[in-house]
């Protein structure tokens, strides 16, 4: 779906690379997750990918990638729009509607979509984030969940290929941020959308994601499956990557030289294994 190559990209009038030489490919129907400290890029990644650099950030552009075999420097941004879908960190700014229904409805409308598709269509991305009962709701009475449930909802209506998110949680409490995450890990599994997301809560991408991809300084550090990265807890630590307790805990327990058979990630996951030991 994704197939970044050694891409290089520098801001206008700025001297510093925003990416420098990343090379990365995700294939469809997998579930990234996008970490790293403070500047490291993963912003920027996430608008090379959707095609607003350089088509809107301008500056220096240098490697290629292809989204569903599609070069974004060479295909409009109105034509990549309708294979990937982008959720902003900032969801206030991103709505252009009062109500929810009328949030859907526009972008189906700016995108030429036939009348008799999109009665289905609002009515499908709503059933699939869960917020039916939403529908004739004003947007500015629902809470952050909710405003990033209706989001993601219209971003699906248009059917993208990819869905890509810059810190969808920023502003959620931990039980709206699990459900965020769940219910892009059903749209990943059920719908075979693939779905990149920049996050810093790495517990719940460890949790919920296929593969992690590690940004330090604009390059990328570590990419694959999520226990594989987290195996290099050390390594991540030292580039400001905090990674969940259990894996610290596993690393410990290893150097004890007490083997749990691999990573832990979860609390119930380790409690399970050292249960097990104990017996």
């Amino acid at each position: 779906m994704i197939r970044i190559s050694d891409v290089t990209f520098s801001y206008k009038n700025s001297q510093k690379k925003a990416l420098d030489g990343i090379s990365l490919h995700v294939p469809a129907g997998r579930f990234l997750g996008v970490i790293g400290a403070s500047g490291a890029g993963k912003t920027t990644l996430i608008r090379a990918v959707n095609g607003t650099i350089p088509h809107h950030h301008q500056g220096d552009f240098y490697g290629s990638i292809l989204v569903d075999g599609h070069d974004t420097f060479d295909t409009a941004l109105t034509d990549l729009s309708c294979i990937a879908g982008t959720v902003f960190q900032d969801i206030d700014s991103m709505m252009v509607s009062s109500c929810v229904e009328d949030e859907l409805l526009y972008g189906l409308e700016n995108f030429g979509v036939a009348r008799g598709q999109i009665e289905d269509r609002i009515r499908d991305a709503l059933e699939a984030v869960g917020i039916s009962q939403l529908r004739d709701r004003q947007i500015d009475a629902l809470s952050g969940g909710q405003k990033q449930k209706v989001a993601i909802a219209a971003i699906l209506a248009l059917r993208p290929k990819l869905l890509l998110l810059d810190e969808p949680t920023g502003e959620l409490d931990p039980q709206s941020s699990r459900q965020i995450f769940s219910i892009l890990q059903r749209l990943c599994r059920e719908e075979g959308i693939t779905v990149v997301v920049v996050e810093q809560k790495i517990m719940l991408l460890s949790e919920f994601a296929d593969d992690l991809a590690v940004l330090d300084q604009s390059r990328l550090a570590f990419h694959g499956p999520v226990r594989q990265v987290l195996a290099h807890s050390d390594e991540l630590e030292a580039i400001g990557v905090h990674c969940p307790r259990m894996v610290s805990l596993s690393k410990a327990l290893e150097r004890e030289q007490i083997d749990l058979g691999g990573i832990c990630v979860t609390v119930d996951e380790a409690a399970e294994k050292i249960g097990g030991l104990l017996k």
